[in-house]
C-alpha cells in the first residue's frame, strides 16, 4: 500500500485535467452597527483603555484612582525616598542654574520684559509637577515657542508702544494655548498633532534656530535699533545698516568670549558624558562674570547695554487681563492654538524620547491635560506659554533626575531668584543673554537628521526643506503654515495615488512578490497578477481601476511586440486593501465590464474581512462569481493556468 503527498495529489488531479481543490475565502457575519461603531470609537480614542484599572474597584477606591490618575504625583509619591531625592535635587539645582539665565533671554524673544520669563519657570514647572507622567522632562519657557509668539502677537499690538495691550494678548493666547492643549488631552485627540510630521518639524525647528541666532545679533552687536522682522533679509540689512554708528565693540567683545567660553564649555559636555556639569553651569557662571566685569569696568557708561531693572517678587495675578471680549479674544485664541499645538508637539516629542531610554511608558493624553493645565494657571499668574525644552531636559537626564520633584526644586531656585537676586541682575549685560541664547539654540540645527531624511524619503526631505525655508526667508507662521501644507500634501498625495505593483513566482517557491524588488520572479503567461498596497476609497478608487488598466495595456502592448501569447486572466491581489468603500466597488464593477470587452477574465485574491463582506453585501462577488474569489495567489493560478503546478 503506498502513499501520496499533497503535492502528488494536486499534480494528479491536474493531470486529468481539473483544477486542484482549492480554499474558497471566508465569509464573515454581518457585524451589529452599534456593535462595531462602538468598537472602532474605542479603537480609535480609547485604544490604551486608561479606565480599565478602575473596572471592578469600591468607591472609594475608585475615588482614589481618581486622584492619582489625575495627579500621578499621588502614585510614585509613595514610594518616593531620599535616594531619589538625592538624584531630584541634584537635578534640579542644575537645570536651575541654566534656565534662569534662559528665561531672561527668551523673554525678550517674545517682546516681554524679563521677570516673565521668570515667572513662566516658577508656576508652570510646579503645575506640570503634580499632573505630569514624564520623569525627565523640564519645564519651561523655550527659545521656538517664544519667538514665535512675540512673531505673532507684534503683528498685531507694537509691544513698544502699547506694553498693556500685548502683555495682555500674551496672556491670553496662553491661556487659550492651555484651553487647546487641555481639550486635546480630555478628548484624547492627541494623533493629531501627529499629522505634522517629523520630517517638518526637523526643518521648522532649524529654521527657527538660525532666525532665533539671527534675532540675537542686535544684543551680541549691540545695536539700538533693529528690525521687528524676523525674515533673514530684512535682520541682515538691519545688521549691516547699522554697521558704522549703530555696532558697539566693547559688546562684541563681551558677546564673543562669552560664546566662545559657552560652546568650548558644550564641546566638553558631549565629548565627556561626566562633565554634562560644565555645560550645564557654564551659562551661569556667564552671566556672573560679565555682570562683574560690567559693574567693575563700568561698560554700560560706555554703550554696552544692560538688563538693567528686573521687577523683584513672586508672580502676579493676571486673571483680570485676559482679553474675555472684545477685539482681541480671537485673535488671542489664534495665536493660543498656533502656540499651544507646537508647544504640545516639542513637549511630547521630548517625553517620548526619554521615556523609551528609560524604558516606560509615557500617556500621551495625560501629558496634554498637565501641559494644558499648567498654561491656563500660568495666563492667571502672569507667565506666557511653557512646554518642555529639550536642552534642560537633556541635562536634567545626565544629571540623575528620578521624578518631577526636579522641577519642584528649579521652581524653589526660581522663586529665591525673584524674591532676593533679581536686584543682581542689573548690571547684566544683554550681549551675554544673546551669546546664552546662540548656544543654546545652535543644538536644534539636526543636519544629521536631514541628510537622514534626504536619504531615505526625498519627499520627507522636500517638506523639511519648505519649512526650514520658509521660516528663514518669510516668518516663523509662514514657515509653520509650509511645513503643515505640505504634511498634508504627502498624506493626500499617498491616499489619491495608491501603489500598485505587477507580482510574479518566486523560483521553486508558491510565493508571488513585486517583479521590481524581485528581479528572479517570474511572471505567468497568459496571467497579469497586480497588487493593490492601499485601501480603496472614493479618493483613490478611479486612479486604482486606471493604472490596472494601464499596467494591462502596457503588457499587451509588449506581448504583441515579442508576439507572445495573450494576456486571458488579470488577478488583483487585495491582501494590502484593508478597507473598500462603494466608489470603490464601483471602481471594481467598472474595472469588471472593461475587461469583459477585452475577454479577459477578472480575479480576487485574499481580500481582507471588511473587504469581502462589502463585496458580498454590494453583490459584486456574485456579478463576477464566487469561484473568481480566491484565498491566495497561489490558489488563483492554479484555477487559472494549473499547467504551473507541476514547475513548483
Amino acid at each position: 500500500m503506498g502513499f501520496t503527498n499533497e503535492k502528488e495529489e494536486k499534480s494528479a488531479e491536474t493531470d486529468k485535467g481539473n483544477p486542484p481543490n482549492v480554499y474558497k475565502v471566508g465569509v464573515p457575519r454581518q457585524p451589529d452597527l452599534m456593535k462595531e461603531f462602538t468598537g472602532g470609537m474605542k479603537e480609535t480614542f480609547f485604544s490604551d483603555d486608561p479606565f480599565r484599572q478602575f473596572k471592578g474597584q469600591s468607591s472609594s477606591r475608585k475615588f482614589i484612582l481618581a486622584i492619582q490618575f489625575v495627579f500621578p504625583i499621588f502614585q510614585w509619591g509613595r514610594d518616593y525616598n531620599l535616594t531619589k531625592f538625592k538624584g531630584d535635587i541634584i537635578s534640579g539645582l542644575t537645570i536651575a542654574s541654566i534656565c534662569i539665565p534662559q528665561d531672561i533671554g527668551y523673554a525678550r524673544l517674545a517682546n516681554l520684559e524679563p521677570q516673565y520669563g521668570l515667572y513662566t519657570s516658577f508656576v508652570p514647572p510646579l503645575i506640570y509637577a503634580f499632573m505630569g507622567s514624564s520623569r525627565d522632562i523640564a519645564i519651561g519657557p523655550v527659545a521656538v515657542v517664544s519667538l514665535l509668539l512675540g512673531s505673532l502677537l507684534q503683528d498685531e499690538i507694537d509691544p513698544i508702544a502699547h506694553p498693556l495691550e500685548y502683555r495682555r494678548l500674551a496672556f491670553t493666547a496662553t491661556f487659550f494655548a492651555g484651553v487647546t492643549q487641555a481639550t486635546l488631552g480630555v478628548l484624547r485627540l492627541g494623533f493629531l498633532i501627529d499629522f505634522l510630521s517629523h520630517a517638518a518639524i526637523v526643518g521648522f525647528m532649524g529654521g527657527a534656530a538660525i532666525t532665533i541666532a539671527l534675532q540675537q545679533l542686535r544684543g551680541f552687536l549691540g545695536i539700538k535699533k533693529f528690525t521687528k522682522k524676523t525674515n533673514i533679509i530684512s535682520v541682515m540689512r538691519s545688521v549691516w545698516g547699522n554697521v558704522h554708528h549703530g555696532w558697539n565693540w566693547q559688546t562684541i567683545l563681551i558677546a564673543a568670549v562669552f560664546l566662545s567660553f559657552l560652546l568650548f564649555a558644550k564641546y566638553l559636555g558631549k565629548k565627556n558624558k561626566r562633565l554634562f556639569w560644565v555645560s550645564a553651569i557654564a551659562p551661569l557662571i556667564s552671566v556672573v562674570l560679565s555682570t562683574s566685569f560690567v559693574y567693575i569696568t563700568r561698560a554700560d557708561k560706555v554703550g554696552v547695554q544692560t538688563v538693567k531693572y528686573i521687577q523683584p517678587g513672586i508672580n502676579p495675578s493676571s486673571a483680570e487681563e485676559i482679553y474675555f471680549s472684545g477685539d482681541y479674544v480671537l485673535k488671542g485664541f489664534k495665536i493660543g492654538v498656533v502656540a499651544g499645538i507646537i508647544g504640545l508637539t516639542e513637549a511630547v516629542a521630548i517625553g517620548r524620547t526619554f521615556a523609551s531610554m528609560k524604558d516606560y511608558q509615557l500617556d500621551g493624553n495625560k501629558e496634554m491635560v498637565a501641559l494644558g493645565a499648567m498654561n491656563i494657571v500660568g495666563s492667571m499668574s502672569s507667565c506666557y506659554v511653557a512646554t518642555g525644552s529639550f536642552s534642560r531636559s537633556a541635562v536634567n537626564y545626565m544629571a540623575g533626575c528620578q521624578t518631577t520633584v526636579s522641577n519642584i526644586i528649579m521652581s524653589c531656585v526660581v522663586l529665591l531668584t525673584l524674591l532676593f537676586l533679581t536686584p543682581l541682575f542689573k548690571y547684566t549685560p544683554n550681549a551675554i543673554l544673546s551669546s546664552i541664547i546662540i548656544s543654546a539654540v545652535i543644538g536644534l540645527i539636526d543636519y544629521e537628521a536631514a541628510l537622514l531624511i534626504w536619504k531615505i524619503d526625498k519627499f520627507d526631505f522636500v517638506a523639511c526643506l519648505g519649512a526650514f525655508l520658509g521660516v528663514i526667508f518669510a516668518s516663523v507662521e509662514i514657515g509653520l503654515l509650509i511645513a503643515v501644507s505640505i504634511s498634508f500634501a504627502k498624506i493626500l498625495l499617498h491616499v489619491t495615488r495608491p501603489r500598485t505593483v505587477l507580482l510574479g513566482r518566486l523560483p521553486q517557491t508558491t510565493v508571488y512578490r513585486n517583479i521590481a524588488q524581485y528581479p528572479d520572479a517570474s511572471k505567468i503567461p497568459g496571467v497579469l497578477i497586480v497588487r493593490v498596497d492601499s485601501a480603496i476609497y472614493f479618493s483613490n478608487s478611479n486612479y486604482v481601476k486606471e493604472r490596472i488598466l494601464r499596467w494591462l495595456a502596457d503588457e499587451e502592448d509588449y506581448l504583441n511586440a515579442n508576439g507572445l501569447p495573450r494576456i486571458d486572466f488579470l488577478i488583483v491581489e487585495m491582501s494590502p486593501v484593508i478597507d473598500i468603500d462603494t466608489s470603490g466597488i464601483h471602481a471594481l464593477e467598472e474595472l469588471y465590464r472593461a475587461l469583459q470587452k477585452k475577454d479577459v477574465k477578472l480575479g480576487i485574491s485574499n481580500p481582507g474581512h471588511l473587504v469581502i463582506d462589502k463585496l458580498h453585501a454590494s453583490t459584486f462577488a456574485d456579478l463576477i462569481g464566487e469561484e473568481n474569489i480566491f484565498l491566495s495567489v497561489w490558489d488563483a493560478v492554479l484555477t487559472y493556468a494549473p499547467k504551473m503546478v507541476d514547475e513548483a
